[in-house]
């Protein structure tokens, strides 16, 4: 009959959960570096796998292709962002000054292109989803689309308060700012500042005729 033995005084069983974490960290990381490095054609599972310092089953265990993985990893970035920046909640603030509100966070967005651990993979996924119709689908449902929404549920306030006309349609409202910025930064048509963004709230509410 055999006895187990009992573990070791002292000595404590690896924590698994903070394992898996430590690998999932790493696995995000290495794939935002490389696709930022190579290319989203280039990147590939296997390589992810080898920068991560992981086997390749493992990423295959949680994710079913690297779009899931860099998508994935891309929501936690934005996720770790707002945690650094102090924000409760993902939604646009509403102060009852919806011109104040939406230059803050148009100006977040500012530093937010121009961190390098964002905007390299950011530019490849991007230019990837042009070319590639199924990235460039997942790529607006799970990420653009959400981000989208928050302005329209801001703007949507601001008509319950009277602040815009009743007849505006938000999801196009909010195209007045986020695409002059979003073309700038990926096409390099001009530099992009807190100025240039405050302009385009400034634009977008009061319009060009004079008043």
């Amino acid at each position: 009959m055999s006895v187990q033995k009992s573990a070791a005084p002292g000595k404590t069983h690896p924590d698994a959960t903070r394992r898996s974490e430590r690998s999932r960290r790493a696995i995000y990381d290495a794939a935002l570096t490389l696709v930022g490095e190579v290319g989203y054609p280039k990147t590939t599972i296997e390589a992810i796998a080898a920068r991560a310092g992981v086997g390749k089953q493992t990423i295959y265990r949680w994710w079913s292709s690297k779009a899931d993985v860099l998508l994935e990893a891309f929501l936690d970035l934005g996720e770790q962002a707002a945690q650094a920046a102090g924000q409760e909640s993902h939604a646009i603030p509403d102060t009852g000054d919806l011109a104040a509100d939406l230059k803050a966070v148009l100006r977040a967005t500012v530093d937010e292109l121009r961190d390098p651990k964002f905007e390299a993979p950011s530019r490849a996924l991007a230019a990837e989803g042009v070319v590639n119709e199924e990235l460039g689908r997942v790529f607006v449902t799970k990420l653009l689309e959400p981000s989208l929404q928050l302005y329209v549920d801001r703007l949507r306030s601001a008509q319950e308060a009277g602040d815009i006309r009743p007849d505006v349609d938000p999801r196009i409202a909010l195209e007045l700012f986020v695409s002059p910025l979003a073309q700038r930064w990926l096409q390099h048509t001009a530099p992009f500042s807190y100025d240039y963004t405050d302009t385009l709230v400034d634009y977008a509410l009061y319009g060009l005729a004079p008043r």
